[in-house]
């Protein structure tokens, strides 16, 4: 994997007003994270300062609305997260170039105090989301998101708030889902 260094453009730059503004402000809705992240995916210059890698993912923080976490991703051809959740954070992403697939979960799981689910039939949900197209999601939202290509890169603009607690990444096998590990934010910045 590799972490790049920030881009020097961004769709919403830091500056010490602006963090104090974002206080003011109330938080992001779902809405809001999807227009920015739109936003951003439309900004040719941003989405070509990303360096892309041919072998790991590549990632540059972004400065979100309203005190959110957001990211510019690389997607190598045949990478993908794995199943995880964002916690308790609401999210939004959106394609900027090349396509995704996400795989997701129809279905509210427990949040705590288990470590294997068998799950119900019907609650698997496929999206294909080309260059442009993306969503937004509630909490707990369980999915995984995978760039399918074989010679071709993705690139995606993500935002979260409030900024992710943790990530807790699960294994699956048929209707199996396993918790596997929860991360912290010290464990991937």
């Amino acid at each position: 994997m590799s972490v790049s260094s920030p881009a020097p453009a961004s769709p919403a730059p830091a500056s010490s007003a602006s963090a104090a503004s974002a206080a003011d402000t109330a938080a992001p809705t779902q809405a809001e994270l999807l227009d920015f992240v739109r936003r951003a995916a439309a900004d040719a210059e941003l989405i070509a300062s990303l360096p892309l890698d041919p072998e790991g993912r590549t990632w540059v923080r972004l400065e979100g609305p309203g005190g959110s976490e957001a990211w510019l991703i690389g997607w190598p051809p045949g990478t993908g997260t794995g199943w995880h959740d964002h916690a308790d954070s609401v999210g939004a992403f959106v394609t900027a170039a090349g396509e995704l697939k996400e795989n997701a979960l129809a279905a509210r799981l427990p949040t705590d105090g288990w470590k294997t689910l068998e799950l119900s039939e019907g609650v698997d949900r496929e999206r294909r989301l080309p260059t442009g197209k993306g969503r937004a999601f509630g909490q707990h939202h369980v999915h995984e998101v995978l760039n399918e290509s074989a010679d071709r890169h993705a690139v995606s603009v993500h935002a979260y708030y409030p900024p992710l607690p943790q990530i807790r990444r699960y294994s699956r096998t048929g209707p199996t889902l396993r918790l596997e590990q929860v991360e912290r934010p010290q464990d991937w910045q």
